[in-house]
């Protein structure tokens, strides 16, 4: 009796420290998969569950593992060679391909990042509330906790910002889905007239879903975030762990957020136009608390989507040009970091004053040019996560490989697609 219950002591000891330190490594591959759930993902989600239905889950159950798959990609990397994704393009391939890379990265997330920015419209549309004080007050508060606080307090206001993300849960289950449905189309598309128009839209909407769940700023990010917390090597599994939990957890709230929209807008035919549309044409069927808890959701998501990319971009500038930057240094010390973030939501903020930028009518695009971006990145990190002399015992198993590159291959023609019958059906 006595020797049973000092085994029971001796694995509760045990399974405590392992629960410690993982609670001390949480947090980089976390916020990284639940921030690809900003504005323009939510958005993203709401159109693809109002034009598609159900039968876009499935593409969501593939994208969950090929993201689970290339995060811990990244944060191994990085933990296993103390460097980021920007660090190792720049030392493998010179300066001449990190300009290329950086200049896309560039491009592609100043893009997210404005139609963040436009969230903060979206919102103010839907509650009654002036735009612009808004968007600035939002804007100075971004500032003051980026650049006052430090890695530890950005790193748990993100996290403290992920839990809004319950509301799409309420909002999903106030909308009275037809959840057999929902999980049948996680296996298979089905339950509607899949007409060619259909199946065309679903491979541009799924290109753009694709792209917004797996970001190329998701891939610099979780390795440079990773880095700044100064997580050791030896915790690798743990962290391997956490980014399996995160790509889950993003994908968690974004089934929820297409059954919501699938439930109300596709089931009776409602076209969403824009977020204010989104917010109202959700009331009448899940009530007046969904569509407020949707408005704010929204701005919640593009606090995040401002936050995390702009840092994304800030890192890896840091990384492709040999500079030193980090949240635990003060501005006086990592002038450039912080004025490389200042400068995006600077510019940002001015380009989202155009009457033409709103959230709902130029996320799908944005997205898709995001997911075209991808094939070069993942490149790059399947290859570094497969070379012996980089990774030591620690390359990809052949699973990881092989789904990584085939997943790759599958975007690059789902591209090629697009980009033809963008073309061909350009007026």
């Amino acid at each position: 009796m006595w020797c049973n219950m000092e085994k029971i002591i001796n694995i509760y000891k045990r399974n405590r420290i392992k629960f410690l330190i993982f609670l001390s490594i949480f947090g980089p591959a976390t916020i990284t998969a639940m921030a690809d759930n900003d504005a323009a993902g939510v958005a993203t989600y709401a159109i693809a569950g109002s034009r598609l239905g159900y039968p876009i889950l499935f593409v969501l159950f593939w994208v969950t593992i090929l993201l689970a798959i290339t995060q811990e990609m990244g944060i191994r990397v990085s933990m296993v060679t103390r460097k980021g994704l920007g660090d190792l393009i720049r030392e493998y391939h010179g300066v001449g391909v990190s300009i290329l890379i950086f200049a896309a990265l560039f491009v592609a997330n100043m893009g997210v990042i404005v139609v963040n920015m436009a969230a903060f419209k979206t919102t103010a549309s839907i509650l009654n509330l002036p735009a612009i004080p808004l968007t600035i007050f939002v804007i100075i508060l971004i500032f003051i906790f980026v650049i006052k606080g430090n890695y530890k307090l950005t790193q748990n206001i993100m996290l403290l910002a992920s839990l809004f993300y319950l509301a799409y849960v309420f909002s999903a289950f106030k909308s009275n889905p037809d959840w057999g449905m929902a999980f049948k189309n996680l296996a298979w598309p089905q339950g509607i007239d899949f007409t060619a128009e259909y199946w065309r839209n679903y491979i541009i909407i799924g290109l753009g879903v694709l792209g917004t769940t797996i970001t190329p700023w998701g891939q610099f990010f979780i390795s440079s975030f990773g880095l700044d917390k100064k997580i050791s090597s030896t915790k690798l599994k743990f962290s391997q762990i956490e980014a399996y939990w995160g790509a889950f957890m993003t994908d968690f709230f974004s089934f929820f957020m297409i059954v919501a929209t699938a439930a109300t807008l596709f089931v009776n035919k409602i076209t969403l136009i824009d977020g204010a549309q989104a917010s109202w044409a959700i009331e009448p069927f899940a009530g007046k608390l969904a569509a407020t808890l949707f408005a704010v959701g929204i701005m919640n998501a593009g606090f995040m989507g401002v936050v995390i990319i702009g840092l994304t971009t800030t890192y890896a500038f840091s990384e492709f040009f040999g500079l030193t930057g980090s949240l635990d240094a003060p501005y006086n010390k990592s002038k450039i970091f912080y004025s490389v973030f200042i400068s995006q939501i600077l510019i940002a903020f001015l380009i989202s004053l155009l009457p033409v930028i709103d959230l709902f009518k130029i996320v799908v695009a944005v997205q898709i040019l995001n997911a075209m971006a991808l094939p070069p990145i993942f490149y790059f990190l399947i290859k570094f996560t497969n070379n012996p002399e980089i990774m030591g015992r620690y390359i990809n198993n052949k699973f990881q490989k092989w789904f990584a590159t085939i997943g790759t291959l599958i975007i690059l023609v789902a591209s090629i697609f697009t980009t033809i019958y963008t073309v061909l059906t350009f007026k």
